[in-house]
This record gives C-alpha cells, structure tokens and sequence, in this order.
C-alpha cells in the first residue's frame, strides 16, 4: 500500500504555477529521489509533502491522512528544506534538546546517540555559531533523524558534506529504509539520488518529466 499518493496536485504562487498536475505513489520504506536544477520545483514538491503548503487543486495524502487546513501536517515527520538556522549560540546538543522538547520523543541519550551518528561529538562545547558548514549540515541531518519518523524529507542533505561524510549519510539512509522509513531526497547532484534512492524522478518547471 502506498505511504504517498500524491494526486493531480496544482499550486499557484502569485499567480505563478510552481507545482502542476502532479501524481506521485511512494510505498512505506521506499525512498524516492527528486532530481532537478534550481527553481525546477523539487523544494517546493518537498514543501508539498510535509504540508507548509496546500494545494489548488488536487490531493496529498500521507500515512492515510489527506493533508488539509485542519491537519496540516504528517504526524510523524522529520525534515531538512531550504536553509535551516539554528539558535547560534547554543552548543549542537543543546538546540537538539530545545527540539526534542516540542515531541518529547527523544530523550538526552538519544540526542548523544544521533550526534554521534552523523559525525558529531555530543560533548563538544563550541556553540553554533563556531561550527563549519559541515557541520551545521551533519546537526540538520540529527534532528531530521533524532525522533525515528516514520517520514524523512531531504532537500539537498549532502551540501557542505566532505567525502567521508557523505558515505555516512549514505549508510543513515539505509538504516532508516530498513527500519521501514519512507524517504523523499530532492539533489541536483543525481549521483547521489542513485546511489541512495530506489528511483529516481526528475522535475522540471514544476512537472514531473522522467
């Protein structure tokens, strides 16, 4: 049974259509990539999924919930889209607690655990504001992940990563498909959708082309 069934979906933007009869079916576990260059469409889709927008015309439905004004949101949801900031003078252990608390799903040893996870030292002292893109991106991917969701939505979760760090991320990804998490990753980097992604759609102008 699919996880996302994503039918005719059309969203105008000031008048500008940026998503356009869309109809996606993702499965639980499956993890789908989204392909494209700048402004193809691919956050936006990703916006789509995790509800930040509505559409004019047609559905989404996840986990068997049809995404409306009133529930707006995937109930279990992890996210990384566009350019997340976190509080800069805080450490990484403690904006993962300040997060964690909203849910009250992951506890300190599960905070420590995640860090270490994506390649960070949960005792590390250095407030954000010190860390280097890398590692601000690794700490993006932790609070994606840190809450075991049934749903990961990925924009761009490689940028700043060395290649070590890379091959991490891809190990993360297959540990969340084999637990049974869906996953949807938009890249403009393909070789890295093909080598987590069990497919690989590609988006242009806000339409599904491939």
């Amino acid at each position: 049974m699919s996880y996302i069934q994503c039918r005719n979906y059309s969203k105008k933007i000031n008048g500008h259509c940026i998503l356009n009869d869309i109809s996606i079916e993702i499965s639980r576990g499956e993890c789908v990539g989204l392909w494209g260059r700048n402004a193809s469409g691919k956050t936006m889709l990703l916006r789509a999924f995790a509800g930040l927008i509505l559409p004019d015309h047609g559905c989404m439905v996840i986990g068997g919930q049809t995404l409306t004004p009133r529930h707006r949101f995937p109930k279990s949801m992890g996210l990384i889209i566009e350019n997340l900031t976190f509080w800069p003078f805080m450490t990484g252990q403690d904006a993962l607690a300040v997060i964690a608390s909203i849910n009250k799903k992951a506890d300190g040893s599960k905070i420590a655990e995640t860090m270490e996870l994506v390649g960070l030292d949960p005792k590390d002292t250095r407030t954000i504001r010190k860390y280097s893109l890398g590692m601000i991106q690794k700490l993006a991917i932790a609070q994606a992940i840190m809450e075991s969701p049934d749903l990961l939505l990925l924009d761009e979760p490689t940028n700043a990563l060395d290649e070590k760090s890379r091959e991490r991320f891809y190990g993360i990804v297959q540990a969340e498909i084999n637990r049974g998490t869906t996953l949807v990753m938009a890249s403009h980097s393909r070789e890295d959708l093909e080598k987590c992604c069990h497919r690989v759609m590609q988006i242009d102008g806000g339409s599904i082309i491939a």
